[in-house]
């Protein structure tokens, strides 16, 4: 019997992607790709160095098809220093794969590895 909260998690991840992403391009040194990616945010909860929290959120979250991040043929995940191009209104906004103190710059987005959210701050635009 097939696994229903899988099959609903690839469903949603599939809706996603064809219903609320946009193109964008992925970037290590030389090596890109295009993908589709969701756009989202995430407020990080970091130590403030004095036995408190402070709140930080993400400048912006990719959620991008995990076996679509394929550089020189093998399929990789993120890595901080990365690049993500996204153009909107004849600018490209450029992000670089990085998360805020001891964070990590992504993280699984389901539990099944289908969709990797990756954590980024704007760096420039062109």
């Amino acid at each position: 019997m097939p696994d229903i909260l899988q099959f609903g998690s690839d469903w949603l991840a599939a809706k996603l992607k064809e219903h609320a992403s946009r193109p964008v391009v992925y970037q290590r040194g030389m090596l890109t790709v295009n993908v589709q990616a969701t756009v989202g945010r995430t407020l990080l909860k970091l130590d403030d160095g004095y036995g408190g929290v402070r709140m930080e959120w993400t400048d912006r979250d990719f959620l991008i098809h995990a076996e679509d991040l394929v550089l020189s043929s093998v399929v990789v995940l993120p890595e901080r220093g990365d690049l993500i191009r996204e153009t909107d209104g004849g600018k490209v906004f450029i992000y670089e794969v990085m998360a805020p103190g001891k964070e990590p710059p992504w993280r699984y987005s389901d539990v099944f590895r289908k969709l990797l959210r990756i954590h980024t701050k704007q760096v420039g635009v062109e």
